[in-house]
Formats: C-alpha cells, sequence, structure tokens
C-alpha cells in the first residue's frame, strides 16, 4: 500500500479515532505513527491536554530523529488519554478512541490511538510511552504487540513526561520482530536476534500473583501457563504503594504551575490525581525511590537461572469504553515491572475471543535476549503472524 492508499485508509477508519492529527501528504518508506506526547515537527504537540497552544512544534524530539533518519515518515500523531494519566482510551478533549476489534470497547491506554492505529492496519508501527502499563494494556486489549525496553534505552528529550523515574518510550507492533526494529530504530541498539532462542526455553511465572481474572483471560492463562514452574516474587501489592508513591508527586511537579494558573483546562477527573500528587510528603517520596532501587534487585534476583517470567498483560479482556472503574484489573500486572524498568514484551495468546497479551519479562538491561524468547512465543503461538496477515488482507 502507497501512503496516498495509507492516508486514505486512515480516513476510512476516522470511526475509531485513533489520530489527532494526520499527515497532509504522503510520503515514502515506513509509515510511523508516533503518541501526540511527543514533538514531531510540524505537527502541534498537544499531550492529549488542553493547556498547549496549537502551534507546530518547530524540531523532532532525537527518537524521532532517528525515525526519520532511518528512512520512515511520520503518518499522523496518535490519540491518548489526557496527559497520558490513565488506562482508559476515552479523552474530553479529542474524543474517544475505540479499539480496531470491537469499537464500542476500550483500546486501552494511555497508549490507546498508537495500538488501534497498528491493530487496524493504519501505520507499520506506532511509538507509545508506558510509566504503568501505558504501552502494554493498550497492546494486550488491541491483540498487537507491545513492547517497553529497559528505562532508558530510549531518549525521552523532547517527550511530555509523566513520570520521570518510570517513563520509557515503547513501540507498538503487529510482530515482535517489527517492535524490536522499532525500539533499535529509536534507541540506536543493535537488538534484533536471531529468529528464536538457540535452546530450550526456561520460563517461569510469578507465584502468588495471579488472581482476578475474567473468564477468557483465566482461560487464556490456565492454557500459556500449565506445567510452568513459579518463582517468588517482592509482594506485587508493596510495588504498587511504591509506584503510587512516586509517580502522582513527579506528575504533580510538572504540571503544577499549569495547574495553579489554569485549573479549568484539566478534566475533574485528572486534576483530583494531580491534587492528590501534591499531597505526598517529601520523606515518603524519598523513601519510595530507595524502595524502587530495592525492587529492581530482588526481581533481578529472582530472575536469575531464568530466560524470562510470563504473566498476563491484564486481568481483563478490553471493557466497553465508558466501563465503569476497571483501573485496577488493566494495571495490576504492569505496574511492577514499570516500578523496577525491567523490559516487557507482550504478544497476544491464542484465544478465539476478544485479545489476551501475556508479558514476557526479561533481565535488566537484557534486552536482546528478551527478543529471543518473545519471538520464539510467538512462533510457537502463531497469533501475532496470523494477525499480521489478516491485517494484510484486510488492507486490500
Amino acid at each position: 500500500m502507497n501512503g496516498a492508499e495509507l492516508l486514505s485508509r486512515i480516513h476510512e477508519h476516522g470511526y475509531l479515532n485513533a489520530f489527532i492529527a494526520v499527515a497532509d501528504e504522503p510520503s515514502e518508506g515506513g509509515a510511523v505513527a508516533v503518541k501526540d506526547l511527543i514533538d514531531v515537527k510540524g505537527f502541534a504537540t498537544t499531550g492529549g491536554g488542553n493547556v498547549l497552544p496549537k502551534v507546530p512544534a518547530t524540531t523532532d524530539a532525537p527518537l524521532v530523529r532517528r525515525i526519520r533518519d532511518a528512512g520512515n515518515w511520520i503518518v499522523g500523531k496518535t490519540s491518548l488519554f489526557e496527559w497520558a494519566y490513565g488506562c482508559a482510551s476515552t479523552n474530553p478533549y479529542f474524543g474517544d478512541v475505540g479499539n480496531p476489534r470491537d469499537p464500542t470497547r476500550s483500546a486501552g491506554g494511555s497508549s490507546s490511538g498508537s495500538a488501534a492505529a497498528v491493530g487496524a492496519g493504519l501505520c507499520d508501527w506506532a511509538v507509545g510511552t508506558d510509566t504503568a502499563g501505558s504501552v502494554r494494556i493498550p497492546a494486550s486489549l488491541c491483540g498487537v504487540v507491545g513492547y517497553k525496553p529497559t528505562f532508558g534505552m530510549v531518549d525521552t528529550d523532547g517527550v511530555i513526561p509523566l513520570s520521570r523515574s518510570l517513563d520509557t518510550v515503547g513501540a507498538l507492533a503487529p510482530t515482535v520482530r517489527v517492535a524490536a526494529a522499532a525500539v533499535a530504530i529509536m534507541s540506536g541498539a543493535d537488538l534484533v536476534p536471531e529468529q528464536t532462542a538457540p535452546r530450550p526455553l526456561c520460563v517461569t511465572t510469578p507465584k502468588g500473583w495471579i488472581e482476578g481474572l475474567d473468564a477468557e483471560t483465566s482461560r487464556v492463562w490456565q492454557e500459556v501457563s500449565s506445567g510452568l514452574p513459579s518463582i517468588a516474587l517482592p509482594d506485587r501489592s508493596a510495588m504498587r504503594d511504591v509506584l503510587a508513591a512516586i509517580q502522582p508527586a513527579e506528575s504533580a511537579a510538572f504540571h503544577q504551575e499549569w495547574l495553579r494558573r489554569w485549573p479549568e483546562r484539566y478534566s475533574d477527573d485528572l486534576r483530583q490525581k494531580l491534587q492528590v500528587g501534591m499531597g505526598v510528603a517529601a520523606v515518603d517520596y524519598l523513601r519510595a525511590r530507595e524502595e524502587q532501587v530495592r525492587m529492581r534487585a530482588l526481581v533481578e534476583e529472582a530472575l536469575t537461572g531464568w530466560d524470562a517470567l510470563i504473566l498476563p498483560a491484564t486481568a481483563v479482556v478490553a471493557p466497553p469504553v465508558h466501563a465503569p472503574e476497571v483501573r485496577d484489573p488493566l494495571l495490576r500486572f504492569t505496574r511492577p515491572f514499570s516500578l523496577t524498568g525491567h523490559p516487557v514484551i507482550v504478544i497476544p495468546a491464542p484465544t478465539q475471543g476478544l485479545p489476551v497479551g501475556i508479558q514476557v519479562v526479561g533481565h535488566h538491561g537484557r534486552d536482546s535476549e528478551l527478543i529471543q524468547v518473545a519471538s520464539a512465543l510467538e512462533q510457537e503461538w502463531g497469533t501475532t503472524e496470523r494477525s499480521a496477515t489478516m491485517g494484510a488482507t484486510d488492507r486490500g
């Protein structure tokens, strides 16, 4: 499909509301969609919010410059939850994003538009950001691959922060190999491994962590985890509480001046979240940062001797767009590895119903090894290959 045909397809799928802005003219090369939290020359950066002026950026973020230098073009800026501070696909200023598998259901958040664009075949791959699960949750709900690399691998200059101690730029793509190539482009790292792992995999699961799954997720999890051993990790609730002392405080610090000057430019929900962050005591924040380092070491120690850890990405399949509170079921299994900064790849598991994503967690800083494991599981399950073929057929 050429660039003009792709732009036409994007407009035909406008009902998904995946994009906040689309390129005026087609170009040559791979088509990449970029979350509208990241500066792209010629496009305004909105952050999904109502504070910044709608003035086009004059420079590219370094990661975007790398994307262009690799021969790609930016097809558009994708929608997101307001200031990336949520896991739903709703937005009071730019509209709600529909799931390409069922537009009445959530595409997840906050990188909702990026996942929907990949799932609907509206780009070759997309850029997302992940602070507590914002790449992995949309990937899981939309049935695509989501790759959150090791914290710090991709430069976050030119990216509006949510929490500087947690923010990670990642990729959403139809396959593990494409996601790996995307992160390699953005980071400059050599990440694309051999087709499969060179030996039988040693994969484990987290002991005592997996609970509260809906029926379809439970069925799939039982199938993919059957017979696998489990290992002890730090208490999941304790990890949640540590992240909950870091992320709100850092988010509030970034937005403090804007919130003071223009409180009416924030939705009620987000304004309340930021006010909670302003109430985090300095001593609690500093203690949480110390715990973050300790828990990273504990997880790494637990992974000794294992190639990867697998667990569900979310506890439920995609809920209706405006479903009541589903925050914990969506974030429950993603938050811990944002806290520790470990690399994670979400791949779709075999299912006949709505997508169910499985997280594959690797060793800190050893992303190439993780990619090998995820590629092997992808090949074994055959799900993303089938999805990519379906998408190519649908693209005509």
